[in-house]
């Protein structure tokens, strides 16, 4: 049992820890949302993406999603659109606008938090694919701890996002700062979309 969650854990966290559309926007959130309070849509919904990714990935899906390269070359394209546009409109916030656009109703943070969570093909793939093989090794119990370990990491992780992003916020008066990461961010999910475009080619021709 010990092993299973331990194993879970440093999966989970190994997973969850790169800079991608989902930690970003549950940062920005953070920084820009007035009170802590507000920033529980863009967590819980996060949060339940992630809950209903590793429960799929567990219960097997990742075999039927590696058996079909079809509809894994359409996740990938669909997904690199997506990423672009999100590393485009980053790369483009200006300093004035920053906290007053980023400061999201609670429907809006809902539906761009399920769009970074589902529609970001790295992390479904690497969700699904890779715990859900890792799993595999597991039974019974130990499964199930395996499950709710990597459950319980990024629930916790996205409230540590929050809580940071809120820190940067109060200091950061004039938004520079979160500019600069806005403008990392970007680069960063652009690395993150050149490597699905090698994935794209290799299904394309292998």
């Amino acid at each position: 049992m010990i092993e299973a969650i331990l194993h879970a854990f440093l999966l989970a966290l190994g997973l969850i820890l790169p800079l991608g559309a989902q930690n970003i926007f549950v940062f920005n959130q953070g920084s820009t949302q007035p009170q802590l309070v507000k920033t529980l849509p863009v967590i819980i919904t996060a949060g339940l993406c992630d809950t209903i990714l590793i429960s799929l990935a567990v219960l097997g899906v990742s075999l039927v999603l590696m058996s079909l390269p079809t509809l894994q070359l359409v996740i990938y394209i669909f997904g690199l659109i997506f990423l672009f546009y999100i590393a485009w409109t980053l790369w483009n916030e200006k300093t004035q606008n920053v906290k007053q656009d980023n400061s999201l109703s609670a429907s809006k943070q809902i539906s761009f938090a399920l769009s970074v969570s589902l529609l970001n093909p790295h992390a479904v793939m690497d969700t699904i694919g890779v715990i859900g093989t890792s799993a595999s090794a597991y039974v019974g119990y130990e499964k199930f701890a395996f499950t709710l370990t990597c459950i319980s990491v990024s629930w916790i992780w996205f409230i540590f996002l929050a809580l940071a992003g809120k820190s940067v916020g109060s200091l950061d008066k004039n938004g520079k700062l979160l500019i600069f990461v806005n403008k990392l961010s970007s680069i960063i999910i652009v690395i993150v979309a050149l490597i699905i475009v090698q994935k794209i080619f290799m299904l394309l021709f292998k």
